[in-house]
């Protein structure tokens, strides 16, 4: 079976599933597992696929998801010509786990035999480390150490665009025994102006920005941002930077988010 992925987190799902040598070409973004792709074709940022490089490697299957911003132009195109293709579009963490199993269903039916049960056994690996534990302090219910602390995500800083409850991130804050300050939101993200965040006043702010790789992540944008002189996370220095690639990949690494998630508000209750 020859397979395309369009976006990180599909490329990291197949990996997981031990399928990446069926991998024939993935978006210029893809780059974990690094060994598994050096040598694979690129077909495009995922807002400027090459349609006719895609097209050309002659895929069974090509995995798109619309998590990506704009990325419904990019499965449109991938209809109008016909190419085979599975669209992901998760907004939770539950869905997260619903997509690792549907992507091993499709593999299965195209030919990969014992993916679905590699599936089975990702997802199970994955539960037992984000789903939460009702005796773990940080557990949703839990309050015993004071209030959550709110937890701030950048995927972006100018406009800052942070997720709001329609997100997988969203109870990977809470079951780190945080909050998140757009969680009453019923939306996947949305930008907010300088006074919007100033008036969140979080007690920590995640640098996570999408596309960009961490050595070029700059919290000082965020120090140096008049509007936000006053805020709890920039006043006691609690500007943490986090690689987009374990909070806005819904894929396996999300168990790494949520340590780091946790680290964070160990961070924020030490203060």
């Amino acid at each position: 079976m020859r397979l395309i992925s369009l976006a990180c987190s599909n490329t990291e799902i197949l990996a997981a599933l031990g399928c990446q040598s069926l991998l024939v070409g993935v978006d210029d973004h893809s780059d974990h597992p690094p060994e598994a792709l050096e040598k694979l074709p690129r077909v495009g940022p995922d807002l400027d696929i090459d349609m006719d490089r895609v097209e050309a490697l002659a895929p069974d299957l090509v995995l798109a998801s619309l998590t990506v911003p704009g990325h419904e132009t990019v499965v449109e195109g991938l209809e109008v010509r016909g190419i085979p293709h599975l669209a992901l579009e998760p907004t939770s963490i539950e869905d997260v786990y619903a997509n690792i199993t549907l992507v091993a269903e499709h593999l299965e039916a195209g030919g990969v035999m014992g993916v679905r049960d590699r599936a089975l056994r990702l997802v199970e690996a994955m539960r037992s480390e984000l789903d939460p534990d009702p005796a773990d302090p940080a557990h949703e219910t839990a309050e015993s150490n004071g209030p959550r602390p709110s937890i701030l995500i950048q995927w972006w800083p100018k406009p800052v665009i942070s997720p709001g409850r329609r997100s997988w991130v969203d109870p990977l804050i809470r079951r780190a025994g945080g909050r998140n300050p757009l969680g009453h939101e019923d939306r996947p993200s949305r930008p907010l102006e300088d006074g919007e965040v100033a008036e969140l006043a979080p007690d920590a702010i995640v640098v996570a920005w999408c596309g960009v790789h961490p050595s070029k992540y700059r919290p000082e944008v965020v120090y140096r941002n008049e509007a936000f002189r006053n805020v709890p996370a920039v006043r006691n220095g609690r500007v943490i930077c986090i690689p987009e690639a374990y909070l806005g990949r819904p894929g396996p690494r999300l168990v790494e988010g949520l340590k780091a998630l946790r680290e964070v508000v160990a961070t924020v209750r030490s203060d």
